[in-house]
């Protein structure tokens, strides 16, 4: 279940939050030594994820659980911009968990 939530909440955010216009998103799964890393890469280098996930404004809220769920499942995660179109999104989860 954790692969699942780790890779379907970046790339629903992707979709979301981090396309534009006749640009795409690109999921890659790397298989590592220690885990399976998850990157999905956009076209919003300038919206980045919060540094620090404490959860939605309100408790009824409809949306702003993902990262939670990313950061509850997965044993690391961050993201990275390599260069001024695109940012990647990444969770990694061990493998004893495959």
């Amino acid at each position: 279940m954790s692969i699942v939530l780790d890779t379907a909440e970046p790339a629903a955010n992707a979709v979301i939050h981090g396309r534009l216009p006749g640009r795409d998103f690109r999921l890659t799964l790397l298989l590592l030594a220690y885990a399976l890393r998850i990157e999905v890469t956009d076209t919003r280098p300038e919206r980045l994820p919060p540094t620090s996930v404490v959860g939605p404004a309100r408790a009824d809220a409809v949306s702003g659980r993902g990262l939670l769920l990313v950061e509850a499942y997965a044993d690391r995660w961050g993201y990275a911009v390599r260069d001024a179109y695109t940012k990647t999104v990444w969770a990694e989860v061990g493998r004893d968990l495959l």
